[in-house]
Protein backbone atom coordinates (compact mmCIF):
# COMPACT_ATOMS: atom_id res chain seq x y z
CA UNK A 1 0.00 0.00 0.00
CA UNK A 2 1.35 3.42 -0.92
CA UNK A 3 1.59 6.31 1.20
CA UNK A 4 0.17 10.11 0.26
CA UNK A 5 0.33 13.19 2.22
CA UNK A 6 -0.48 16.89 1.37
CA UNK A 7 2.11 18.74 1.14
CA UNK A 8 3.03 22.50 -0.62
CA UNK A 9 0.58 24.55 1.80
CA UNK A 10 2.84 26.92 2.86
CA UNK A 11 1.77 30.87 1.34
CA UNK A 12 3.91 33.80 1.71
CA UNK A 13 5.66 33.77 4.99
CA UNK A 14 3.26 31.66 6.51
CA UNK A 15 4.53 27.81 7.01
CA UNK A 16 2.34 24.90 6.81
CA UNK A 17 3.48 21.24 7.36
CA UNK A 18 6.76 19.84 7.69
CA UNK A 19 7.68 19.21 4.28
CA UNK A 20 11.14 18.52 4.24
CA UNK A 21 10.59 15.92 6.61
CA UNK A 22 7.65 14.36 5.53
CA UNK A 23 8.79 13.95 2.06
CA UNK A 24 11.73 11.04 2.49
CA UNK A 25 9.17 8.44 3.52
CA UNK A 26 5.87 8.53 1.57
CA UNK A 27 5.52 7.49 -1.79
CA UNK A 28 2.86 10.32 -3.21
CA UNK A 29 2.84 13.92 -2.78
CA UNK A 30 -1.03 15.65 -2.83
CA UNK A 31 0.69 19.19 -3.96
CA UNK A 32 -1.49 22.57 -3.07
CA UNK A 33 -2.01 24.69 -6.77
CA UNK A 34 -2.43 27.89 -5.17
CA UNK A 35 -6.50 28.35 -4.84
CA UNK A 36 -6.37 26.93 -1.30
CA UNK A 37 -2.59 26.92 -0.65
CA UNK A 38 0.21 27.48 -1.98
CA UNK A 39 2.09 30.18 -4.57
CA UNK A 40 4.45 29.88 -6.95
CA UNK A 41 7.66 29.68 -5.22
CA UNK A 42 6.51 27.40 -2.78
CA UNK A 43 5.10 24.98 -5.34
CA UNK A 44 8.67 25.33 -7.23
CA UNK A 45 10.12 23.97 -4.08
CA UNK A 46 8.06 21.11 -3.05
CA UNK A 47 8.27 19.50 -6.43
CA UNK A 48 12.21 20.23 -6.22
CA UNK A 49 11.66 17.79 -2.78
CA UNK A 50 9.58 15.52 -4.32
CA UNK A 51 12.25 15.13 -7.12
CA UNK A 52 14.88 14.56 -4.90
CA UNK A 53 13.05 11.63 -2.88
CA UNK A 54 11.27 10.12 -5.99
CA UNK A 55 7.92 11.13 -4.86
CA UNK A 56 5.34 10.86 -7.49
CA UNK A 57 3.27 14.12 -7.95
CA UNK A 58 -0.14 14.54 -7.73
CA UNK A 59 -1.98 18.01 -7.67
CA UNK A 60 -3.76 19.09 -4.58
CA UNK A 61 -6.98 21.52 -6.01
CA UNK A 62 -9.32 23.01 -4.12
CA UNK A 63 -11.77 25.81 -4.02
CA UNK A 64 -10.56 29.37 -4.80
CA UNK A 65 -10.51 29.77 -0.55
CA UNK A 66 -7.20 31.03 0.79
CA UNK A 67 -9.13 32.53 3.83
CA UNK A 68 -10.95 29.61 4.51
CA UNK A 69 -8.01 26.98 3.48
CA UNK A 70 -9.90 25.15 1.52
CA UNK A 71 -12.51 23.86 3.94
CA UNK A 72 -15.66 26.26 3.29
CA UNK A 73 -17.84 24.36 0.57
CA UNK A 74 -18.62 26.27 -2.54
CA UNK A 75 -21.99 25.86 -4.81
CA UNK A 76 -20.48 26.14 -7.77
CA UNK A 77 -21.77 24.76 -11.24
CA UNK A 78 -20.28 22.21 -13.23
CA UNK A 79 -18.68 24.56 -15.55
CA UNK A 80 -16.61 26.01 -12.93
CA UNK A 81 -15.47 23.19 -11.40
CA UNK A 82 -14.47 21.95 -14.60
CA UNK A 83 -12.58 24.95 -15.14
CA UNK A 84 -11.29 25.64 -11.72
CA UNK A 85 -9.98 21.90 -12.05
CA UNK A 86 -8.08 23.27 -15.37
CA UNK A 87 -6.56 26.23 -14.06
CA UNK A 88 -4.93 24.65 -11.14
CA UNK A 89 -3.89 21.17 -12.72
CA UNK A 90 -2.23 23.28 -15.42
CA UNK A 91 -0.27 25.41 -13.08
CA UNK A 92 1.38 22.58 -11.18
CA UNK A 93 1.81 20.30 -14.76
CA UNK A 94 3.51 22.97 -15.89
CA UNK A 95 5.57 23.79 -12.79
CA UNK A 96 6.67 20.26 -12.91
CA UNK A 97 7.53 19.91 -16.67
CA UNK A 98 9.94 22.57 -16.05
CA UNK A 99 11.83 20.11 -13.74
CA UNK A 100 11.30 17.20 -15.88
CA UNK A 101 8.41 15.79 -14.06
CA UNK A 102 4.94 15.03 -14.63
CA UNK A 103 1.73 15.01 -12.52
CA UNK A 104 0.16 11.42 -12.03
CA UNK A 105 -2.97 12.29 -10.31
CA UNK A 106 -5.50 14.59 -8.52
CA UNK A 107 -6.89 14.52 -5.11
CA UNK A 108 -9.10 17.41 -4.64
CA UNK A 109 -8.38 19.44 -0.98
CA UNK A 110 -11.24 20.00 1.86
CA UNK A 111 -14.59 21.05 0.98
CA UNK A 112 -14.17 20.01 -2.61
CA UNK A 113 -13.38 16.65 -1.78
CA UNK A 114 -15.68 15.80 0.61
CA UNK A 115 -18.56 17.63 -1.73
CA UNK A 116 -16.57 15.24 -4.22
CA UNK A 117 -17.64 12.22 -2.19
CA UNK A 118 -21.22 13.76 -0.78
CA UNK A 119 -23.03 14.95 -4.50
CA UNK A 120 -22.34 13.12 -7.21
CA UNK A 121 -22.69 16.13 -9.60
CA UNK A 122 -19.53 17.37 -7.84
CA UNK A 123 -18.33 14.25 -8.11
CA UNK A 124 -19.05 13.96 -12.42
CA UNK A 125 -17.98 17.50 -12.68
CA UNK A 126 -14.37 16.91 -11.07
CA UNK A 127 -14.08 13.43 -13.32
CA UNK A 128 -14.96 15.34 -16.63
CA UNK A 129 -12.06 17.88 -15.83
CA UNK A 130 -10.00 15.39 -15.61
CA UNK A 131 -11.16 12.99 -18.24
CA UNK A 132 -11.08 16.20 -20.52
CA UNK A 133 -7.74 17.17 -19.07
CA UNK A 134 -4.82 17.08 -21.91
CA UNK A 135 -3.03 14.14 -20.81
CA UNK A 136 -3.76 11.45 -19.08
CA UNK A 137 -4.03 11.39 -15.17
CA UNK A 138 -5.50 9.52 -12.48
CA UNK A 139 -8.61 10.48 -9.84
CA UNK A 140 -7.82 10.05 -6.36
CA UNK A 141 -10.83 9.36 -4.28
CA UNK A 142 -12.00 7.75 -0.68
CA UNK A 143 -12.22 4.39 -0.62
CA UNK A 144 -16.07 3.65 0.52
CA UNK A 145 -18.71 0.62 0.08
CA UNK A 146 -20.18 2.33 -2.67
CA UNK A 147 -16.75 2.20 -4.55
CA UNK A 148 -17.97 0.06 -7.30
CA UNK A 149 -20.81 2.86 -7.84
CA UNK A 150 -17.58 5.08 -8.51
CA UNK A 151 -15.71 2.68 -10.65
CA UNK A 152 -18.53 2.40 -13.31
CA UNK A 153 -19.07 6.28 -12.99
CA UNK A 154 -15.07 6.78 -13.88
CA UNK A 155 -15.77 3.85 -16.70
CA UNK A 156 -18.29 6.18 -18.66
CA UNK A 157 -16.03 8.86 -18.73
CA UNK A 158 -12.90 6.95 -19.13
CA UNK A 159 -10.33 7.40 -16.43
CA UNK A 160 -8.62 5.42 -13.75
CA UNK A 161 -9.23 5.56 -9.87
CA UNK A 162 -7.49 5.32 -7.13
CA UNK A 163 -8.71 4.85 -4.01
CA UNK A 164 -7.98 5.87 -0.71
CA UNK A 165 -8.28 5.05 3.54
CA UNK A 166 -7.27 6.94 6.26
CA UNK A 167 -4.33 6.25 8.67
CA UNK A 168 -6.05 8.56 11.78
CA UNK A 169 -9.64 8.73 11.10
CA UNK A 170 -12.46 6.98 12.35
CA UNK A 171 -14.54 5.69 10.16
CA UNK A 172 -18.50 6.10 10.70
CA UNK A 173 -20.91 2.52 10.47
CA UNK A 174 -22.00 4.51 6.68
CA UNK A 175 -18.24 4.28 5.38
CA UNK A 176 -17.39 7.58 5.79
CA UNK A 177 -15.08 9.44 8.29
CA UNK A 178 -16.54 10.11 11.39
CA UNK A 179 -17.47 13.85 11.66
CA UNK A 180 -14.43 15.81 13.94
CA UNK A 181 -17.31 17.25 16.31
CA UNK A 182 -17.80 13.74 17.11
CA UNK A 183 -15.34 11.87 20.10
CA UNK A 184 -13.16 9.25 18.94
CA UNK A 185 -12.89 10.95 15.05
CA UNK A 186 -8.80 11.27 15.09
CA UNK A 187 -6.97 8.28 15.99
CA UNK A 188 -4.53 7.83 18.98
CA UNK A 189 -1.35 6.70 17.46
CA UNK A 190 -1.90 3.40 18.92
CA UNK A 191 -5.53 3.03 17.40
CA UNK A 192 -3.88 4.65 14.42
CA UNK A 193 -2.01 2.00 14.11
CA UNK A 194 -3.73 -1.15 14.43
CA UNK A 195 -6.18 0.39 11.97
CA UNK A 196 -3.09 0.72 9.58
CA UNK A 197 -2.32 -3.27 10.43
CA UNK A 198 -5.77 -4.06 10.36
CA UNK A 199 -6.01 -2.34 6.79
CA UNK A 200 -2.85 -4.10 5.21
CA UNK A 201 -4.01 -7.88 6.75
CA UNK A 202 -7.54 -8.10 6.21
CA UNK A 203 -8.41 -5.04 4.07
CA UNK A 204 -10.26 -3.85 6.91
CA UNK A 205 -11.42 -1.44 9.32
CA UNK A 206 -13.43 -1.01 12.60
CA UNK A 207 -15.77 1.47 12.50
CA UNK A 208 -17.41 3.47 15.40
CA UNK A 209 -19.74 1.01 16.69
CA UNK A 210 -17.16 -1.80 16.22
CA UNK A 211 -18.48 -3.54 12.77
CA UNK A 212 -15.76 -4.65 10.77
CA UNK A 213 -16.27 -2.99 7.26
CA UNK A 214 -14.31 -3.92 4.05
CA UNK A 215 -12.36 -1.38 2.44
CA UNK A 216 -10.47 -1.37 -0.77
CA UNK A 217 -7.62 0.89 -1.12
CA UNK A 218 -4.72 1.96 -3.44
CA UNK A 219 -2.97 4.51 -1.10
CA UNK A 220 -3.26 5.56 2.58
CA UNK A 221 -3.29 8.83 3.52
CA UNK A 222 -1.40 10.04 6.21
CA UNK A 223 -0.40 13.92 7.75
CA UNK A 224 2.80 15.72 8.76
CA UNK A 225 1.97 18.87 9.82
CA UNK A 226 3.42 18.20 13.30
CA UNK A 227 6.48 16.17 14.18
CA UNK A 228 4.17 13.83 16.11
CA UNK A 229 2.80 12.89 12.71
CA UNK A 230 6.17 12.82 10.77
CA UNK A 231 7.21 10.27 13.48
CA UNK A 232 3.68 8.74 12.92
CA UNK A 233 4.53 8.36 9.59
CA UNK A 234 7.72 6.42 10.37
CA UNK A 235 5.65 4.02 12.50
CA UNK A 236 3.27 3.60 9.96
CA UNK A 237 6.05 2.98 6.70
CA UNK A 238 7.04 0.14 8.86
CA UNK A 239 4.54 -1.34 9.69
CA UNK A 240 3.32 -1.57 5.85
CA UNK A 241 6.43 -2.70 5.01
Amino acid sequence: MLLNCDLGESFGSWTMGLDEQVMPHIDQANIACGFHAGDPLVLQNTLTLAKKHNVMVGAHPGYPDIVGFGRRSMNCSTEEIRAMIHYQLSAISGMAATQGLSVNYVKPHGALYNDMMAKQDVRLAIMSAVASFHQDVVLMLQATPEHKKHTAEANEVGIELWFEAFADRCYDDNGKLLSRNKTGAVLSKEKMLAQVKQLKESGTVTTVSGNTMEIIADTLCVHGDNIEGVNAIEAIRECIS
